[in-house]
């Protein structure tokens, strides 16, 4: 996973990230270093958060722009 040089990239605190998803800080440090498993919800907010696409995070591509948002279903 690309966390850690996201957020430093974007010269971020891992405190401060864990503030924005309502977590301890050791507990996203554990996400950056593999310890614990990063769950959905949080990936999504992560995306959300960096202005990146979820596969980049993953490593699953180089293309950091996030894809264009899905229409709502009705």
């Amino acid at each position: 996973m690309r966390l850690k040089d996201i957020r430093e990239d974007r010269d971020m605190t891992q405190k401060k990230i864990a503030e924005y998803l309502h977590i301890r800080q050791n507990t996203y440090s554990q996400y950056e270093t593999g310890q614990r498993q990063l769950p959905i919800d949080v990936l999504v907010k992560l995306a959300d958060f960096f202005g990146t696409s979820a596969d980049y995070i993953l490593g699953i591509t180089d293309e950091s722009k996030p894809y264009p948002r899905a229409r709502e279903r009705t």
